[in-house]
């Protein structure tokens, strides 16, 4: 892990929102697809020792990506991301909510913002999460998001170089 790259996480209770700042030792493209394809974010987007696994994905204006999050004993924890808008290789944003495994959502959910820039081989990943609710942001820290969300991210870090040589 290069200890050099920059790392934020800071919650913002007055504004219901959470930014993310992350840098990553890879290129533009690589950390975009790791964010925007199915088969990469189920190699990482959860924390260890939990898995990702999709059961469907459409990554479009209007499309969803509906997915678990899986124990090691196979408690499943259901979420899906709907997305608004996507710049490619630069912005995307999505509505967040927990669902069943029926894909029923619980609201409220929250607004993500991802951002991406590249400078020097460096890509920044700069995500702002807007919560609907004071009590559905404060759920989800005390669930341990941050610690849960920095597990992932550095997860993400230590793949990276694995993908890249694909």
């Amino acid at each position: 892990m290069n200890n050099n790259l920059l790392f934020d996480f800071i919650v913002d209770k007055p504004s219901k929102t959470v930014f993310v700042n992350r840098e990553f030792a890879a290129e533009l493209s690589l950390v975009w697809d790791a964010f925007t394809k199915q088969e990469i974010l189920d190699q990482w987007w959860a924390p260890k020792p939990w898995a990702s696994k999709t059961k469907f994905m459409n990554f479009e204006v209007g499309g969803r990506r509906f997915y678990a999050m899986v124990s090691p004993e196979g408690e499943q924890h259901w979420s899906c991301q709907r997305f608004t808008s996507i710049t490619p290789k630069t912005n995307f944003k999505y509505l967040n909510a927990f669902s069943d495994k029926d894909e029923n959502l619980s609201l409220p959910g929250s607004e993500w913002d991802l951002n991406f820039s590249e400078q020097n081989g460096i890509t920044k990943v700069s995500i702002t999460i807007y919560n609907e609710s004071l009590e559905r942001m404060e759920q989800q820290i005390e669930m341990g998001f941050q610690g849960g969300f920095t597990m992932t991210l550095d997860f993400l870090e230590s793949l990276l170089p694995t993908l890249s040589k694909k």
